[in-house]
């Protein structure tokens, strides 16, 4: 597998908690939090390494805020898209996925992750091309989340939502002037498909949308971020299917 860089005290801790695996951890600074964390990294068996800023910022950039504390770990593994239903079955929940087309930002990626894990999303579906990197940027906007929801990657994005309707799920789409999402039944097996930032769902993938859903915007502002958007229309099909 290929290794993966991650940084910041909330992702090292979740990294931790999950029973990732650590290569090494690099630190900076001897604060109460990070300490701690060092410590639990050491009696895993993995090397703690002290190192000056200016080092760890060659590892893992200038322009990042890693807190004085950087691990190394091995990739993400992905899962199939069939393992994530199967989870969902294993609850006896009704499934619940977010498909995301062309997002490229490795902040909203992580942001819509920590939703999605946050708001009761069984798994995320990316694309292999067009599609931010599962990266140390996306695991730090994720707050760890990224270490607890299941992520599938697939080769072609229309084949896997002709899948899921074969399995049952309903295919929604988020689009810009469509009907309210609060006033559309979501609280079925489900998955929420969620397009890149500017140019939205690929027209291939609004045609295999069942449902298209939007957000009532009452100011000036005209659209929100995907992650923003992702966030609402999460937790109004969470509120759905509570009751």
């Amino acid at each position: 597998m290929a290794q993966e860089y991650i940084y910041g005290i909330n992702p090292v801790k979740e990294a931790l908690a999950a029973g990732r695996e650590f290569e090494k951890l690099y630190v900076t600074k001897s604060s109460q939090a990070v300490s701690r964390l060092a410590a639990r990294v050491r009696q895993s068996g993995a090397p703690v390494i002290q190192v000056d800023e200016r080092r760890l910022d060659q590892i893992i950039g200038e322009k990042v805020v890693h807190q004085g504390i950087c691990a190394l770990l091995s990739e993400i593994p992905f899962v199939e898209v069939e393992e994530i239903l199967a989870m969902a079955r294993e609850r006896e929940e009704a499934p619940l996925l977010v498909v995301l087309d062309g997002v490229q930002d490795p902040h909203n990626l992580g942001a819509i992750a920590r939703s999605a894990e946050a708001l009761g999303a069984h798994g995320l579906i990316l694309p292999k091309r067009r599609s931010a990197p599962v990266s140390a940027t996306a695991m730090k906007a994720s707050a760890g989340a990224l270490n607890h929801l299941p992520v599938a990657r697939v080769g072609n994005l229309a084949s896997c939502l002709d899948a899921l309707k074969r399995e049952g799920l309903w295919i929604a789409g988020a689009d810009m002037g469509c009907p309210d999402a609060g006033k559309t039944n979501l609280a079925g097996p489900l998955a929420l498909c969620l397009g890149g930032e500017g140019e939205g769902l690929s027209p291939l993938l609004l045609d295999k949308c069942d449902i298209k859903v939007g957000i009532p915007m009452e100011g000036a502002t005209s659209s929100l971020n995907v992650s923003a958007a992702a966030a609402i229309l999460l937790y109004e099909i969470g509120q759905q299917r509570r009751g």
